[in-house]
Order: C-alpha cells, then structure tokens, then sequence
C-alpha cells in the first residue's frame, strides 16, 4: 500500500525520499525491521492473551527429559509468524505482482489449516487433531492451486540468456531472450542444469508441450505437500523448526534476489524471472518474522508455533522455491525437513515390515523424527538444536555454492 503512495507523491510532488520506495532491497530491509519488531514486540501481548485463554500444549508423555515441564506452553504461537508477515507485505510489496499474491494466499490457507488443526487439539481435546486426510487435502488443493496459476498464468514468465558468440557484445537486456512461457526448472550439480517438465511426455510426440500440466501440476502438489510436513515434523523441540526455518529462508531470499535481477542472473547464468525480484520484499517479511519469533521459541519457549506455524512455514518455503524454479533444490536446502520425514518412513516402514516377518516391530531409531532420537540418547535439546542449525548452514552454502559449481 505504502509503495503506491509513495509513487504517487513521487511522481506528482517529488517528495524527496519518495523514490527510494522504487527500490526492492528498501522495501525489503524495512519489511524485516517492521516484521521483526511486530513479532518482538507485539508477540509478548499474544503470548500473554494465549495464557490468559489457556490455550496451552498438552503433552503425551514420552519418556523424554524436560518433556512434562513443558505442559500448559502456549501454543498457537504460528499467529505471530502470520501477523508479523503479512502487515509489513501488505504495506511495502506490489500487491499486484501475481507471486506476492500467490504466498499471501499460500500463507493464509495453510495458516487456516494449521489452526483448525491445533484448535482441535486444545479445545476439543482431541490429541490427533485434524484428520491427517483433511490435512493432506488442504494441502494439495493449495497445491493445485499454486500449480494452475504457474502454469496458466501469463505474468508468469522467464528469459533464457542468447547463446552465441555474438551476444557477448551485447547490453544485458539484449543477452537474454524475451518473455515465455517455460516448464523449465534447475538441477543442481549438472552442466547443462535445466530440467524441462515436458521431457517426462515427449514420447507424445509433437505438442506435447500442451500435456505439460499434467506432469508439472502433480510435482507442484507433492512438493507443496511434502516440504509442509516436513517443517511440522521438525517442529519438535524449542527453536528447532523456528531456527533452521530462518536459515533456508534467508538463503531462499539470496536466490530470489539473483533470480530477479538481469545482471546477477546472466552473470550466474540462471533463468532470469522478471517481477520475481518483488518476493525479496516478502522473504525480508517472513525473516523477521521467524527470527522476531524465536526470541521467544528457543530454549526454555515461552510458546510453540504448533500447526498453525510449522505447515505455514513449510508451504511459503515450498512456494517460494518453486517460483524462482529451485525446487529440486529442496532436498538439500531443506535437508533438515527432508532427514526428519525420512526418518519419520524409515521407522514405521521397518516396524511394520519386521513385525508382519517376524510378529514383533523393530525400529531403526530410538525415536522418530530423528531429533527425538538424539534426545533418548540423552543429549540436551539445546544441542541438538544447535548443531541442527549448523548442518542446516552447511546446506544453505551448498545450496548457494550450487550456482557456480556444475
């Protein structure tokens, strides 16, 4: 909202300092600051109003050290990374960049979906909450959702780079091709590192550029669905999913910022996205977000984000990745997410197989997702937090390195 007054008296009035709201890293760098003092600031009232209603986790008893002391902890606390967002987005971004529309949406339906899970859980004290099918359908109509309008959309565009040896004396604009439409995505690690959706169908034959959707929309909805019980599965101890949720963010942000801007990209030589430079303005308000957050998640918390936050976390990160066309990026980026709901398959899948072997289950871990594992084998919850965050740096420099290294 702010952008397009300052617009406005930019170009009616020159008010001086109106133009410095044509700049994303500007709106972006206040979008954090106002995100982080929200959530700082205004996250103590919400923690506050939650005790005073009583909404507090209950705790199963697993056996875990600290476990009972935690019971009565606010929950909910997923409405302090939603709030601290979306105002700073609502009032620095271009409300009408299709990509800013899309994670708006992105963040209020898994917002929605994530607190009718843990309403549940508190206040109709139901320990499983929403039915996990209602759960998964949420999820994939959000990616259906997000999958139709990539697709179909016309402002949903990329520009290749000219390869021939003519272009190297051309201006930037003119290195790189006009506006299309692509399926295109990156791979890591590959020298040619473009993977296009169509391939899966070429066997079609001529056209079979128009049954594109039918292979990129599936992808699309297992990835949205896969990244966002990946964060709720890692959202298991106190700045856990909070921290490393930071950490690929602000990588995320780093991509979308090259992804969007025609210099680094062509420099880099990855698919430039025209108005994806605009999302640096939502990362910047998702950032703070978390990190305004997790002056009160980490260790001892003062509250949990519950369902409310992590599935909210996991959509925006999945959404975000798929924009900029770094979604096989994932498995690394997220490593964190992705070892949790490996873990989390590994032990019900092998319990299950050994006891229809052999009539007694036997389990991999100790305990899944895998950070309940460390815990059983009695290492302090601050530790393992802490460590989780270290790989989750090391990925985020791969992840980063990846641009270069082919």
């Amino acid at each position: 909202m702010l952008y397009y007054l300052f617009e406005f008296l930019e170009n009616n009035y020159q008010v001086p300092g109106a133009g410095l709201f044509q700049f994303i890293t500007f709106r972006a760098a206040l979008a954090v600051l106002l995100s982080l003092l929200i959530a700082t600031v205004y996250g103590k009232k919400i923690i506050v109003y939650l005790q005073k209603k009583q909404i507090g986790e209950t705790v199963r008893d697993l056996g875990l050290e600290g476990q009972k002391q935690k019971a009565g902890t606010p929950t909910m606390g997923g409405i302090i990374i939603i709030i601290s967002t979306l105002i700073p987005v609502l009032l620095f971004a271009k409300l009408d960049n299709i990509y800013v529309i899309l994670l708006i949406v992105t963040t209020i339906w898994m917002g929605i979906i994530g607190f009718v899970d843990d309403y549940i859980k508190i206040f109709k004290k139901d320990k499983d909450g929403l039915k996990g099918r209602f759960k998964i359908l949420g999820q994939v109509v959000l990616g259906l959702i997000v999958g139709t309008t990539l697709y179909f959309h016309p402002d949903v565009t990329m520009k290749e780079r000219v390869k021939n040896e003519s272009s190297i004396s051309l201006s930037i604009e003119k290195q790189v091709g006009p506006e299309i439409k692509s399926t295109k995505t990156t791979i890591p690690f590959i020298k040619n590192n473009e993977l296009d959706y169509t391939s899966f169908i070429s066997w079609i034959g001529d056209g079979a550029e128009k049954y594109a959707w039918l292979v990129f929309i599936p992808i699309i909805i297992i990835i949205v669905t896969a990244v966002s019980n990946g964060a709720n599965l890692t959202d298991g101890i106190d700045g856990l999913a909070a921290g490393n949720s930071a950490i690929i963010v602000l990588t995320l942000g780093i991509l979308t910022w090259i992804s969007g801007n025609i210099i680094f990209s062509n420099y880099l030589d990855i698919m430039f996205i025209p108005r994806a430079g605009e999302l640096v303005v939502f990362v910047g308000a998702f950032l703070g977000a978390l990190i305004g957050f997790l002056w009160y998640n980490a260790f001892p918390a003062q509250v949990f984000m519950g369902d409310t936050g992590s599935l909210t976390i996991g959509g925006v990160i999945a959404v975000i990745a798929i924009i900029i066309r770094k979604e096989l990026l994932i498995p690394v980026l997220c490593g964190i997410f992705f070892a949790e709901s490996i873990s989390v398959m590994l032990q019900v899948g092998y319990f299950k197989y050994t006891k229809k072997r052999t009539g007694e289950g036997k389990r991999i871990f100790l305990m899944a997702p895998l950070h309940h594992h460390y815990q059983k084998k009695g290492y302090h919850e601050s530790k393992i937090v802490t460590r989780f965050w270290i790989v989750g740096i090391l990925l985020a420099i791969v992840t980063i390195v990846t641009l270069k290294v082919r």
